[in-house]
């Protein structure tokens, strides 16, 4: 018997089959080119760049730069977006570090499918100045705190996912910056760089300094796709995934403590093993994925599988950008489908 009842017959090795997630974010895209996320129509600006990155993966270019116009438009002075918006208008004015360098990762993900260097000329200015934001709240141990408040107050807590998701996209600026050759901060960001990969595989006492956020899967598996080399940390990540997180024939949890998968949080896990060389588990999690659909194909959030429904009944269109996203990196559908299996920078 299927689990779900909108079982889609999504054929994720293939960009055509997937083309009705690219219609799907081009319909709800906004004239100044926010994507929003969630049902009021707000969204924030990390959400906004994976749902770019689908776009970008399916071809859909024009929809793709508006989107990322949109994230030079609305950049503070100091190189920060706020934490939610309604279209253009900032509703929560707290500024987070990994929102701030995830252009990063969109930047050079435009750039290894479409091959512009006026492109990535354009986007310099806005890059380097989100890297320089983030990386003025990095603590010397390599760690970097997550929040600035709107009082400009800094939360000194150090998390594990946004400083892994920072880390990727240092490694994706340090790749610019070698393409643009610019020197220095390529040196600098490097050495930044290595200091935040060195605390992520050493974490004892420099994370969740005030709150244990280890029942989120994200935790688990953000660390492989930020970057870290050390086999150790790995095998203990994946040995808390399957032991914690996953429920096979269904996907990835969201919390440990809830009968919830997710669809973000499933396909996100499926490309971290996929970059560890477990491909079967990948192309698993991500089939599980792409069940979880509307009638139409468009992912839900989740799916609560006590009570057997999909839960909340929203089709977040940053979950969709990352269905594409994993469907790439599974199936090598464009040239940019190694941007979370591989460093993006030579040493």
């Amino acid at each position: 018997m299927k689990q779900f009842p909108n079982m889609s017959n999504i054929d994720p090795s293939s960009l055509d089959s997937l083309n009705h997630l690219g219609e799907f974010l081009d319909d709800i895209q906004l004239f100044s080119g926010a994507i929003p996320s969630n049902q009021d129509g707000s969204h924030d600006p990390w959400d906004h760049l994976e749902a770019v990155m689908g776009l970008t993966t399916l071809s859909y270019n024009i929809q793709a730069l508006k989107g990322l116009h949109w994230m030079i438009a609305n950049q503070n002075e100091d190189g920060s977006w706020y934490n939610l918006y309604q279209d253009q208008e900032p509703l929560e004015l707290n500024k987070q570090t990994n929102f701030s360098s995830y252009i990063a990762v969109a930047v050079w993900h435009f750039y290894l499918i479409n091959r512009d260097i006026s492109f990535l000329k354009t986007f310099w200015e806005s890059v380097k100045k989100g890297i320089s934001f983030a990386l003025s709240l990095q603590h010397s141990n390599g760690a970097i705190a997550w929040n600035i408040d709107k009082f400009e107050k800094i939360d000194k807590e150090y998390l594990v996912t946004g400083c892994s998701s920072i880390a990727k996209s240092l490694e994706c600026a340090i790749a610019i910056s070698k393409v643009l050759d610019h020197q220095s901060y390529e040196s600098e960001w490097k050495v930044a760089h290595s200091k935040l990969i060195s605390a992520l595989e050493n974490p004892e006492k420099i994370f969740d300094l005030k709150k244990d956020r280890s029942r989120f899967s994200m935790d688990s598996y953000y660390p492989i796709l930020g970057g870290i080399n050390s086999k150790q940390r790995i095998t203990s990540l994946t040995k808390s995934i399957k032991h914690s997180f996953w429920i096979k024939g269904l996907g990835i949890k969201c919390v440990s403590d809830e009968p919830w998968v997710t669809v973000a949080e499933t396909c996100e896990c499926s490309i971290a093993y996929k970059k560890i060389g477990k491909d079967k588990i990948a192309l698993e999690l991500l089939h599980n994925a792409i069940s979880i659909v509307d009638r139409k194909g468009i992912p839900y959030m989740g799916w609560q599988f006590d009570e057997k429904i999909y839960w909340p009944e929203e089709t977040p269109s940053w979950t969709s950008g990352a269905c594409i996203l994993a469907a790439d990196a599974n199936y090598k559908l464009t040239s940019g489908a190694d941007l979370f299996l591989k460093r993006q920078f030579i040493s």
